[in-house]
């Protein structure tokens, strides 16, 4: 097969931010709308997160809101502090606050990812449950958190720029990792972890490595959100938040960054669009009929709407074999 020439690659990235950036500045797409594009991009980042620690791993884990937390209130704590609006600082400020996510995943990760399957996710369960009652209470060491009456005041810095370029970044940066030998060697984890340690495979060093990777891309999503929204509240980030991004990921298909893609963006757009169209008496059955959809999407297409697949340009191009 021959390479597809970088400049297709390139319009296929910039097509869709040119054309929502029209339809925007024209007042086609209004604020609201605005800002539910940019909030599906961060979900979207969030799950490719999980993808790498799930999807890609096999590591089952249930605490991802609790790292997208953390990279939430790391990068509002400093931005808040800094009363700055420079995005220089501000970009700076979302890579901190992934490292910090990050940190703490490898802080925790060494003595629980010696667990395996449901016993890996009980552990991160409780470190979620942890991690929200210390936000809840946290406001006694830094008082501009806020604990449980939520942290408010954070400058308001995330756009629609800033969060395109940073959610096809995401996906370059997942779609080299996932095709380098790193990559398949998580893969190779999760298809059999005691095949993989028999061939050589340093089960432990990859598992440490997807679980740290994935939880950074919580961590920097959770930043994107602070600033996005500009309030915090630590029931934002309880246990039940991490079901979110696992759904999506179970649903767009186990190990595909276009069935995240897909299933992020659709996920967003169903539940706001069933604001719209709900009246207000049943609006609160949007709930139910999100979870209906998905039963009936699982019991026709188990393996998830992708299965694995990506599009095209996700795939690496290889050359014909040329006799010499």
């Amino acid at each position: 097969m021959k390479h597809r020439p970088w400049p297709i690659h390139l319009l296929i990235l910039l097509f869709p931010y040119a054309a929502i950036y029209a339809l925007i500045q024209v007042e086609i797409i209004n604020p609201y709308w605005e800002q539910i594009i940019q909030y599906a991009i961060i979900v979207f980042i969030s799950s490719l997160g999980l993808n790498i620690i799930y999807g890609y791993a096999g590591q089952f884990s249930l605490g991802h809101a609790a790292f997208f937390g953390i990279g939430a209130y790391t990068s509002a704590v400093i931005t808040k502090a800094q009363e700055t609006e420079n995005y220089v600082i501000f970009i700076l400020v979302l890579f901190l606050g992934a490292a910090v996510a990050g940190l703490v995943a490898f802080l925790i990760g060494l003595p629980i990812l010696r667990l395996r399957s449901d016993y890996l996710g009980i552990a991160t369960l409780g470190f979620g449950i942890i991690v929200k009652v210390a936000l809840d209470n946290f406001d006694s060491l830094i008082p501009m958190m806020g604990g449980s009456r939520g942290m408010s005041g954070i400058p308001r810095l995330t756009n629609f720029t800033i969060t395109y370029a940073f959610g096809v970044l995401a996906i370059l940066l997942l779609r080299n990792f996932v095709f380098s030998s790193h990559g398949r060697a998580c893969v190779s984890i999760r298809e059999d972890e005691i095949a993989s340690q028999a061939m050589g495979v340093n089960t432990t060093r990859y598992k440490t490595v997807a679980f740290v990777m994935g939880c950074s891309y919580a961590g920097f999503a959770g930043g994107l959100y602070a600033h996005l929204y500009v309030f915090l509240h630590p029931s934002n980030f309880d246990f039940l938040k991490s079901f979110d991004p696992l759904l999506i990921v179970v649903l767009g298909g186990l190990g595909s960054i276009s069935g995240t893609l897909f299933a992020a963006l659709g996920w967003t757009f169903l539940l706001e669009g069933l604001r719209v169209i709900l009246p207000s008496q049943i609006l609160d059955w949007r709930m139910v009929i999100y979870p209906v959809l998905l039963i009936v999407v699982m019991l026709l297409r188990p393996q998830g709407l992708f299965g694995g697949r990506e599009f095209a340009f996700l795939k690496p191009q290889e050359k014909d074999a040329v006799a010499r």
